[in-house]
């Protein structure tokens, strides 16, 4: 008989909220990416233009972890028109032992955006200037809120900016996140003003043509961009990876197909054999991060199988441990 615990997404933010733990978790599923045999399939990918839909389908083995997850995860970016979340989605936790279902985790996309703000968070703590204390958001949905939450874990941030398309939503996810946090946080209509000072920037949107142009970065930023998980996303200009002192990519292969560094490849700025640095190989001192205050560093974060694999285990753990969920025998 197997046993299956069902957990909803209110269980899951009950036990599962973006802190030092999850963070840790996602930082040491990075160095096992790099430092282990871990086996992680390309993304599975469908779109549904017609809806502005799609689905990534992620997974990944870590040797030593006794679970694997497999996570379905749809965007639809016009849901919002019909009173529905963009992204939705969950995630199915297996015995790397026996192959068996242990836990199915209905969670809609919030273990995701969990992992996905963990991830900015540990690309903040390896590559930004440690008195890093200023941060431009990109975007004004769920994960812009969250990323900022992400770097005030492991960052001085004290002042906040927020750009997006929609200027009364960016007003508004503004005005909250200055009242929920306590720090100043203020919308910004021109998307170079708001970079203007900022010591990290991190673009969260399904943009399609770059929002950052070369001319708008200085020495000593930080950009984590992890909007461009699709080849036909793109919230950076190509020339600004081959401004930067650092580039660092969450998986090369990945990002070479799908992330930012895809598009410098097909506009000619980087050769796609060019060997590019990643994330886990930073965490594990296999490669240097940053080397200097005045440094321009990019973290290009397309969301890998290894975040989702740890951040359904801790999941598990924590279920575990509150007894929370439902027990479904078969």
């Amino acid at each position: 008989m197997n046993r299956m615990t069902i957990l909803t997404e209110a269980e899951l933010r009950k036990i599962v909220t973006l802190d030092l733990d999850a963070v840790a978790c996602v930082e040491n599923a990075f160095r096992a990416l790099a430092t282990l045999p871990v086996a992680m399939p390309p993304i599975l990918r469908l779109d549904i233009p017609e809806h502005r839909g799609e689905v990534d389908v992620k997974t990944a083995y870590v040797p030593g972890v006794d679970g694997f997850a497999i996570k379905i995860s749809p965007g639809f970016f016009d849901n919002p028109k019909l009173g529905l979340p963009s992204v939705n989605g969950m995630m199915v936790l297996l015995s790397a032992k026996t192959g068996l279902v242990e836990a199915l985790l209905l969670d809609n996309g919030y273990l995701t955006d969990i992992r996905t703000a963990a991830a900015g968070a540990v690309a903040a703590k390896h590559l930004s200037r440690p008195d890093s204390s200023v941060a431009a958001i990109f975007g004004a949905g769920v994960q812009a809120g969250l990323q900022l939450d992400a770097l005030r874990l492991v960052r001085p941030i004290t002042q906040a900016r927020i750009w997006a398309r929609d200027a009364a939503k960016a007003e508004a996810t503004a005005g909250a996140l200055s009242d929920r946090l306590g720090i100043a946080v203020r919308a910004e209509p021109d998307a170079a003003e708001a970079i203007v000072g900022a010591d990290i920037i991190v673009t969260t949107t399904p943009s399609t043509e770059p929002l950052i142009k070369a001319g708008f970065i200085s020495a000593g930023q930080h950009i984590t961009a992890m909007g461009s998980d699709a080849e036909h996303k793109n919230e950076i200009a190509p020339a600004i990876l081959r401004m930067a002192d650092l580039y660092v990519a969450d998986s090369a292969r990945q990002t070479r197909r799908l992330g930012e560094l895809h598009h410098a490849i097909a506009a000619g700025i980087m050769a796609a054999e060019d060997e590019v640095a990643e994330l886990g190989q930073v965490i594990a001192g296999e490669r240097h991060g940053r080397r200097s205050a005045s440094d321009i560093t990019i973290a290009d974060l397309t969301g890998t199988g290894v975040q989702d694999t740890a951040i359904a285990t801790l999941a598990r753990d924590r279920a575990l441990a509150a007894k929370s969920g439902t027990i479904f025998e078969s």
